[in-house]
């Protein structure tokens, strides 16, 4: 990575910072939200494809499966943060925590994969 793109990179993490502090000054408790369920299946979907795309990517040997990979995890944990934060009490509630709990071990199976060392999942490089 350049310097300019880390610099980037910091002033946009920097700049997020007061940004978040007004969405939460502003933003309503609550709204009605159009295309809920098509919101929910698209994120689904998402992670389906993810998963699909690295598990071919690995069975193929190709090391893009890390980059699949790292999207998948990142789509599994905001899949259960949204399912746990819009979820009512009770029920609902119960239902998206036990859907989390399984979301989160999907993102740690993906971090494992993404984090692997050698060019192939479950193998490790023996260059090294």
């Amino acid at each position: 990575m350049t310097g300019w793109t880390l610099l980037l990179l910091g002033a946009g993490a920097l700049l997020l910072v007061p940004w978040t502090a007004v969405l939460a000054v502003t933003l309503p408790a609550s709204t009605e939200v159009r295309h809920w369920s098509l919101a929910w299946i698209g994120l689904d979907i998402l992670m389906a494809a993810g998963c699909a795309a690295t598990a071919l990517l690995g069975l193929r040997s190709d090391p893009r499966f890390r980059l699949t990979a790292s999207a998948t995890a990142a789509v599994a944990v905001l899949d259960a943060w949204f399912d746990i934060t819009t979820s009512r009490a009770g029920a609902p509630l119960a239902e998206a925590l036990a859907c989390a709990v399984a979301e989160g071990a999907l993102a740690g199976a993906c971090l494992v994969l993404a984090l692997s060392g050698g060019g192939e999942p479950g193998r490790r490089d023996l260059r090294r």
